[in-house]
């Protein structure tokens, strides 16, 4: 269930006559429901408390958001 990325990018043009230096990659993230096409029985559930601080009763469908910087920040760590 969990074989995607939430965060994709891409290159976007860049011309030669922009005065401005390019950003040669743009990224934005996807909602993980796009990923699955209907509900399974019996998915994880967060107990009550956790499912109010997550915003969703499943597992699954929980996406905290996380910034290009905090993603840096995680890796070289």
């Amino acid at each position: 269930m969990g074989d995607f990325t939430s965060r994709k990018h891409y290159y976007p043009y860049a011309s030669p006559y922009d005065p401005c230096p390019p950003i040669t990659v743009k990224t934005y993230v996807t909602a993980p429901n796009l990923y699955l096409t209907y509900q399974p029985p019996n998915l994880p559930q967060f107990s009550p408390r956790e499912a109010l601080y997550a915003g969703t009763v499943w597992k699954y469908f929980y996406d905290p958001y996380y910034g290009p910087c905090e993603l840096r920040k995680e890796n070289t760590t």
